[in-house]
Formats: structure tokens, C-alpha cells, sequence
């Protein structure tokens, strides 16, 4: 499709291809200036003639690989832009602009804002642009660069103020996709294409952390409680199965002794235990009790 200046934008399933096209009211260098402006010209050609080859330095001009240049001759632009290499241009007539187009990185500074569910956080971005068209980038936006910053600024504030501060913390990929996408729809007409957004940094209030992590403390210690119940009834069923086991064999239990004196042993030398049946203690205790009744 085109539209005003005279652009048309081709696009697939994946990219968007804008195709720059001659403005037919710019087609002529000359037709719109006016005899004025003719008579102007062809006065600074001639000047430039008498002082050649003084004036060729200033005739030609040269812009990188990765510029371009937009030419304004007595104040209207020249169709389309000039570069890379080396142009003519007219001394004194004509007004040249550079236009970068490599890809420019930039910080946006930490914002203030309400979630939806009334939290204030501080959120700072980092955002990743370049400009696609340089002669709309000059004639349709004042200052390009500064324009696209004051706008990431607004737009970043204005979506993250409909999130939740749980969807802030968990979805930063897609909150970055849609701020990109707003973006780069809003700067479209300035010739500038918004290549990426990351949300950098998401910083809460002191007392809203010490909150979250006392919460997150005690779910912790909740579970850890749990866990250790579970453990002590787990441990009670074995102990007490290993009591069933015990019980039908006597001699089992003096077995169980001599392994608790083995182990003792390896850790404490000095400790001597002399393991005694708990048959023969009954037997003196039953005894001491029939005394006591005589």
C-alpha cells in the first residue's frame, strides 16, 4: 500500500519491506522554486564557475556507508536521499543534513508506576531503534531521535500500568513484544523502525521486599514443619514394625545391644556399656516388690 509522501510498504508473514518512490511533485529539482529561485541558482553556478577550481571543494560532499544526506534547496526538499559516496551541491542555495541509519541503542530512565493492583514500582528499559527513511525522518518529525525517546518513556508507563505486578515479574518477553510493537507502529510515520525492547530492571519499594520475603520465609518454614511432621510419623510406623520384629525373637534385642555398644564405641573410647536383659531386670524388680509386701 502508499500513503501521503509517497512511500509504498510491501510486507510478507514476517518482515515489512518499505520501498522509498519519487515524489511526483518533487520529480523536478527546479520546477516549484520559481523564477526567483532559477535566477538564484543559475547566479551560484555561475559563481562558482568564475572561481573555479576554488569552489569545487565546496561543491562536492561526501557521507559514509552508513549515511545518508537529505538536500534542501532554498528551503524545499530535494526528492529522495543522497549517499552513499560522493554529490554535487550548490554553495549558499542548498542545506545539507546527515542522517545516521545505523541501529542506535538508548536507556530509558527508571519510571515510576502503579500496577493494577496499586503497587508502585520503579521500571527501567532499554530500547534498540534505526531510522529506515531518512528524508521523512527529517521532514516529518522535528528531532527523530529525541521524539522516539519521550515516546518509549510514555509508552512504557502507559502498558505496564495495566499489568499486575505479578505479570510484570513473570511475562517481561511479551510486555517487551507489545511496548516494541506500539512503538514502531507510533513511529512509522517519523521514517524510524523499532527494532527491540527489553525491560531491564524492576525495582520494588524496601518495605514491599521485606514483606515478600517474610511471606516467602514463612511459606517456607510451613513446608519445612510439614516435611519434618511427615518425617516423625514415617519414622514412628518403621520403629514401631521394628518393635513387632524385635518382640519375636528375644535374642534380637540382645543383638540390638551389641551393635549400640559397637557404634558407641567407634565415637567415645572411654564409654563403657554393660548391656544387661531386660528379663533379669524384671526378675529383680518382681523380687524387690515381694519383699516390700512381707
Amino acid at each position: 500500500m502508499s500513503n501521503e509522501q509517497g512511500y509504498s510498504y510491501s510486507a510478507n508473514s514476517d518482515t515489512a519491506v518499505r520501498i522509498e518512490q519519487e515524489d511526483p511533485r518533487n520529480s523536478d529539482d527546479s520546477g516549484d522554486i520559481g523564477c526567483c529561485g532559477i535566477f538564484i541558482k543559475f547566479a551560484c553556478i555561475f559563481v562558482i564557475i568564475l572561481t573555479f577550481p576554488l569552489s569545487i571543494w565546496m561543491c562536492f560532499k561526501v557521507v559514509q556507508e552508513y549515511e545518508r544526506a537529505v538536500i534542501f534547496r532554498l528551503g524545499r526538499a530535494l526528492p529522495g536521499a543522497r549517499g552513499p559516496g560522493m554529490f554535487f551541491v550548490i554553495p549558499c542555495i542548498d542545506n545539507l543534513i546527515k542522517v545516521d541509519l545505523r541501529t542506535v541503542s538508548f536507556d530509558v530512565p527508571p519510571q515510576e508506576i502503579l500496577t493494577k493492583d496499586s503497587v508502585t514500582v520503579s521500571v527501567d528499559a532499554v530500547a534498540y531503534y534505526k531510522i529506515y527513511n531518512p528524508f521523512i525522518s527529517v521532514v516529518n518529525v522535528e528531532n527523530a531521535p529525541a521524539s522516539t525517546r519521550l515516546l518509549a518513556q510514555t509508552t512504557l508507563r502507559n502498558i505496564l500500568g495495566t499489568k499486575n505486578l505479578s505479570e510484570l515479574l513473570s511475562e517481561r518477553e511479551e510486555i517487551s513484544y507489545k511496548i516494541q510493537a506500539v512503538l514502531d507502529e507510533a513511529t512509522d510515520p517519523w521514517g524510524v523502525k523499532v527494532e527491540r525492547v527489553e525491560v531491564k530492571d524492576v525495582r520494588l519499594p524496601t518495605q514491599l521486599q521485606r514483606a515478600m520475603a517474610a511471606e516467602a520465609e514463612a511459606s517456607r518454614e510451613a513446608r519445612a514443619k510439614v516435611i519434618a511432621a511427615e518425617g516423625e510419623q514415617k519414622a514412628s510406623r518403621a520403629l514401631k514394625e521394628a518393635a513387632d520384629v524385635i518382640s519375636e525373637s528375644p535374642s534380637a534385642l540382645q543383638l540390638r545391644y551389641l551393635q549400640t555398644l559397637n557404634s558407641i564405641a567407634a565415637e567415645r573410647n572411654s564409654t563403657i556399656i554393660f548391656p544387661l536383659p531386660i528379663d533379669l531386670l524384671s526378675g529383680l524388680m518382681n523380687r524387690d516388690t515381694q519383699k516390700a509386701m512381707m
